[in-house]
Order: C-alpha cells, then sequence, then structure tokens
C-alpha cells in the first residue's frame, strides 16, 4: 500500500480514510480531533510515541506493510531470496538477527515476503540498503522467504503461488514510484544462484 509518510491533526483525503480505516473509525477523510485521541491511543498500546502524528512507526505498526518513495535516487529493484529451506517459515526478524550478527545495522533488504504471500517492510527505504555490492546506494532490496530445495543447500525456485503473486504486485507498485528504475535478480550483479530464478527476464515486461 502506498500513502503519504506523515498525517496529522487537519489533514485531509484518501490517506486519512485509510488510516481511520484501519483505526476501525468512520471513514470521512478527516484528520479531526477523534482520529487524533484515536491514534495516540493506538501509540501508547503499542508503546510508540505518543503525540497524534502519524510517522513510519505508526503506520508499519498499524498495517501489515508500507510501500513509500524512498528520498534516495532509486535506478535498480533488485530480487532476493532468503536462501532458507522451502516450505521453513523466517520472518523479518529473523532475517534481522543473522543480518545484526554479522554486523550490519539493521536487516539488508527493504521488503520482504512471507511463504504465504505477506509482504512485510525491513530496513527503511530511506536508508541504503546491504543486500548487494556496489550497488546498495541506488537500489531497493526485495526479498522472499526460500530459494533452496529442503536440503537447505540447493537452488531452487521455491516460490509459492502467494509469493509470485505479491511479488509481482510488489513490484508493480515499486515500478510506478520509480519508473525509470530496473527489476534485476542478485544473480545478475553476483557469482552466485540468488534468487533462484532468472527475476531480470521473468520481469522484462515491467522494465
Amino acid at each position: 500500500m502506498t500513502m503519504a509518510t506523515f498525517l496529522k491533526k487537519g489533514d485531509r483525503g484518501n490517506d486519512v480514510k485509510t488510516l481511520q480505516h484501519y483505526l476501525h473509525l468512520h471513514e470521512d477523510g478527516i484528520f479531526g480531533p477523534i482520529t487524533e485521541e484515536a491514534v495516540k491511543t493506538f501509540q501508547q498500546q503499542k508503546g510508540l510515541k505518543v503525540d497524534g502524528i502519524v510517522g513510519m512507526a505508526t503506520w508499519t505498526a498499524l498495517v501489515p506493510f508500507i510501500i513509500r518513495k524512498s528520498k534516495r535516487k532509486i535506478t535498480e529493484i533488485i530480487v532476493h531470496c532468503s536462501a532458507t529451506p522451502e516450505g521453513k517459515h523466517f520472518t523479518v526478524d529473523d532475517i534481522r538477527k543473522w543480518h545484526k550478527a554479522q554486523g550490519w545495522s539493521d536487516i539488508g533488504y527493504h521488503y520482504v515476503i512471507y511463504l504465504d504471500g505477506s509482504i512485510h517492510n525491513g530496513r527503511d527505504v530511506d536508508i541504503v540498503g546491504a543486500h548487494c555490492t556496489n550497488h546498495n546506494s541506488h537500489s531497493i532490496g526485495v526479498c522472499y522467504i526460500g530459494g533452496v530445495a529442503t536440503d537447505g543447500k540447493t537452488p531452487k525456485d521455491t516460490r509459492t503461488p502467494e509469493q509470485k503473486d505479491s511479488l509481482l504486485y510488489l513490484l508493480k507498485e515499486l515500478k510506478r514510484l520509480y519508473p525509470n528504475a530496473w527489476i534485476y535478480g542478485h544473480r545478475d550483479f553476483a557469482a552466485k544462484a540468488c534468487p533462484s530464478f532468472d527475476a531480470f527476464n521473468e520481469y522484462l515486461k515491467l522494465n
């Protein structure tokens, strides 16, 4: 979902309606006192800064995922796999722990797609990723869970039908935000199988 980065009292429009929908309020599109109070209550429940302003932290806690345009100049959208066994569920937090163990500040990818097709935010899109050497500064990193057979080492396109649908949806949305960016697979820039399928040719029509 694509929406404004910040919303506050006095704002109006469809983004406010989206906010009100997730807060189970009347969707009039007006960020008034009732909406502000509901935001503060939600922020308090989630342990967030209680200021009534809907920024990235509040959006991320409120909705499954957010697609927001980066302040960086994006020329590449790079698809990855997590290189985990087929059918085994892993989360953003799992990957974040693995990457932090390598000395990174956060998860290297900006978006992660689970086995059930749900899309999750990773690293903030305004922050340079850590997913493709020499390409991080101008790219968005997208990762799907899986990519190797059940033996844990043989490269395999393990995408579930749900993951394929969500990956296509996400890439279309990202191309809408970054129309001049090209979609690649990690393997186009490194001597590895990741993402275990030919992403460049599969999504060539989107470029």
